[in-house]
C-alpha cells in the first residue's frame, strides 16, 4: 500500500485511498431497514459490472486495509483494548466450537467430506440467530437476520463438505458489518485481528479436522494455503519493521516454535506443518515463493494485491457471496468535480 490508512471512525470502516475513495458510513441502527443477503453475482460479465463497483466491494476492501493498519508492527502479546462487545463475539465462536462435540464423525466410506458436517450445520442454522442475538445488546437486534446469514456461510459448504476463501470472506463480512452497524468501534479494531480472527481460524480448523473437509475449489486453488488467505495478509502487517524476523525466516522451525504465539503468520506456518508432510516448497509453494521476497512491506502489499485478483476478482468464489443492505450491490456514488 502506498501510504498508511486513516484510523477506524465509529461505523466507518477506512482507509480512503485512490482505488476506494467511499468505504462507507455508519448506519442509523434505528431507521436503517435491513434486508436478507441474497446472491447478485450470476455470470463472469457482473463481476465488472456490479461487483466492482459495488458499496460491498469497498467496503470490504476498506475494512481488510484497515484491520491491516490497525496490526502493523504489533505482536498479540502486546496490550490493547479487549471490549465488552469483543468478549462476546469470542464467546459466540466457543458456543459454535462447542456445537462440534454434539455431531462426532460418522463412519463412512469415503475418507473425505464427513456427512456429519451436515447436522452440524444444521443445527447450527437453526440456533444462529439466537447465538447471536446473546452477542448483542438489544439496540442491535435489528440487524440480526441480516448478519447472521454471513456468520452461518462462514463455517464451510453445507452440500460439498468443503471450506475455502469464499467462507472466510464470509466471516470477514460478519464482522464488518459489526463495524457498520456500530457494534464493534475503532478502539476494537487489534483485538478484532488478535482475538476474534484468531479464535475463527481456531474454529474452522477444528471443522476442517473433525470433519474431513475439502478446500474449495481446485485443491484451494483460490487460496494461499490450502484454507485461508487472510491471516497471511494481517500476519504479515505485524512483521512490518521487525529487526529479527525476516521473509526467509517464516519457514525456519525454531523461529515458528518461539514466536508463532505472537504471529499470526507463524502460527498458520505452525498449523500447516501439523497436517502436511514432507518438503515446504512442495506442499505449500505459493508460501515458500513468499520467503524469497526481501522486505515485509512488499509481502504485505504484495498480498492484499494478490488477494484482490485470486480472491475478490474470481467468479467461482464471488458467485456464492451474499448481498444485504450492509454490504449492497448497489454502486459506490459517483463523486463530482471539486467546487
Amino acid at each position: 500500500m502506498s501510504s498508511m490508512p486513516p484510523p477506524l471512525n465509529r461505523g466507518v470502516l477506512g482507509p480512503r485511498s485512490q482505488q476506494q475513495d467511499q468505504v462507507g458510513e455508519p448506519v442509523n441502527i434505528e431507521q436503517h431497514e435491513f434486508k436478507i443477503p441474497k446472491k447478485e453475482i450470476s455470470n463472469i460479465a457482473d463481476m465488472k459490472t456490479k461487483w466492482e463497483t459495488s458499496q460491498a466491494y469497498h467496503d470490504l476492501l476498506g475494512f481488510i486495509s484497515a484491520m491491516n493498519s490497525s496490526v502493523k508492527g504489533k505482536k498479540i502479546s502486546d496490550e490493547y483494548v479487549i471490549s465488552e462487545a469483543v468478549t462476546k463475539q469470542l464467546e459466540l465462536l466457543e458456543a459454535l466450537e462447542k456445537l462440534i462435540s454434539d455431531f462426532p464423525p460418522i463412519d463412512q466410506p469415503q475418507r473425505f467430506g464427513n456427512k456429519a458436517f451436515r447436522s452440524y450445520f444444521d443445527k447450527l442454522k437453526e440456533t444462529s440467530e439466537a447465538l447471536v442475538r446473546d452477542s448483542l445488546d438489544e439496540k442491535y437486534h435489528k440487524a440480526i437476520p441480516e448478519i447472521t446469514v454471513y456468520l452461518v456461510e462462514s463455517v464451510g459448504n453445507y452440500t460439498r463438505i468443503d471450506y475455502g476463501t469464499g467462507h472466510e470472506l464470509a466471516y470477514v463480512a460478519f464482522l464488518c458489518c459489526l463495524f457498520k452497524i456500530g457494534v464493534l468501534m475503532q478502539s476494537d479494531a487489534i483485538a478484532v485481528v488478535f482475538k476474534v480472527f484468531d479464535r475463527y481460524l481456531e474454529l474452522v480448523r477444528k471443522l476442517q479436522l473433525a470433519y474431513r473437509m475439502e478446500p474449495a475449489g481446485s485443491q484451494g486453488a483460490w487460496s494461499l494455503d490450502d484454507f485461508q488467505f487472510v491471516p497471511f495478509i494481517w500476519g504479515s502487517a505485524q512483521f512490518l519493521n521487525n529487526p529479527i524476523i525476516s521473509p526467509v525466516n517464516f519457514i525456519e522451525v525454531d523461529v515458528i516454535q518461539r514466536y508463532h504465539k505472537d504471529y499470526m503468520f507463524l502460527s498458520c506456518i505452525k498449523y500447516i506443518n501439523s497436517v502436511k508432510t514432507g518438503p515446504f516448497a512442495e506442499h505449500s509453494n505459493q508460501l515458500w515463493n513468499i520467503s524469497a521476497v526481501p522486505y515485509w512491506s512488499k509481502v504485505n502489499s504484495g498480498l492484499i494485491k494478490m488477494y484482490k485478483a485470486d480472491v475478490l476478482s474470481k467468479f467461482p468464489v464471488m458467485q456464492h457471496f451474499l448481498f444485504g443492505s450492509l454490504l449492497a450491490i448497489e454502486p459506490i456514488p459517483k463523486r463530482g468535480p471539486p467546487p
